[in-house]
């Protein structure tokens, strides 16, 4: 990966945090894209200094659909490339199917699954124009496998995400550009905070998980710098779950 320029949204704190630090280390070169540009900076400067390689910070939001393509051109200008999209921004709704506005819906639709599509095209269009093929990465979820009661939006959206990945595994084979997914179980960030200090559910979630604990974000990184490298060249239209082994459980 030495050398490559690789594209994390979401990557100012979290799971994108981790992977955009954990290829960094692995000696690429960083775009992190998120909404917050205070939290964006702190997170450039930790990666850049733990890592001595060069990283770009851009704030923007991605639920802004329309003007993603605007972005990616203008992230491409400055950096003079990208090698390796992951897309990890996005957003989570909990609330029962029959209370969910269509408003609440969309927003979740638009985020988790509209969003990466269109990074995707303008990722896809950028490396045709410049040859050698590349990489994407789509976050996905449990929800990609199964749901739980008040997860219809966010469930939609993931299994969503990853008949998009098959799809454009297959389409873009031909590009020489391989597209898989990461299947995070549950993983101990701010967005689960709620979840973990939650008696009853971390009750739950242990006893569903073989390895008896919560994932951390670093637990991803593995699979992030086996699918972006060379390693993974053969790979592509798959989903590896990092769940410390809840699918494997009967």
């Amino acid at each position: 990966m030495m050398g490559k320029i690789a594209l994390v949204t979401g990557g100012s704190k979290g799971i994108g945090f981790a992977i955009a630090r954990g290829l960094a280390q692995q000696g690429a070169n960083i775009v992190i894209v998120a909404r917050d540009p205070k939290q964006l900076e702190a997170a450039r400067h930790q990666i850049q200094s733990q890592s001595g390689k060069k990283v770009w910070a851009f704030a923007f939001d991605l639920a802004d659909i329309k003007a993603i393509s605007g972005h990616f051109g203008n992230i491409v200008a400055q950096t003079q490339g990208v090698d390796i999209l992951v897309n990890c921004a996005g957003t989570t709704l909990r609330k029962r199917a029959e209370d969910i506005t269509l408003e609440e819906w969309n927003r979740v639709i638009e985020m988790n699954l509209t969003s990466v599509l269109v990074m995707c095209q303008a990722f896809c269009q950028y490396r045709n124009q410049v040859g050698g093929g590349g990489k994407i990465i789509n976050i996905g979820s449990l929800m990609c496998h199964a749901a739980r009661p008040t997860t219809a939006a966010y469930a939609s959206a993931k299994g969503g995400l990853i008949m998009l990945t098959k799809t454009l595994a297959v389409e873009w084979a031909r590009y020489n550009i391989n597209v898989n997914a990461i299947g995070p179980g549950y993983i101990a960030t701010e967005l689960t905070a709620a979840l973990q200090a939650d008696k009853d559910f971390n009750r739950w979630v242990l006893s569903k998980t073989p390895l008896g604990r919560w994932g951390h974000p670093e637990d991803l990184v593995g699979a992030a710098i086996l699918l972006a490298s060379k390693a993974g060249d053969f790979i592509t239209g798959q989903i590896i779950y990092v769940d410390g082994g809840w699918l494997a459980l009967l």
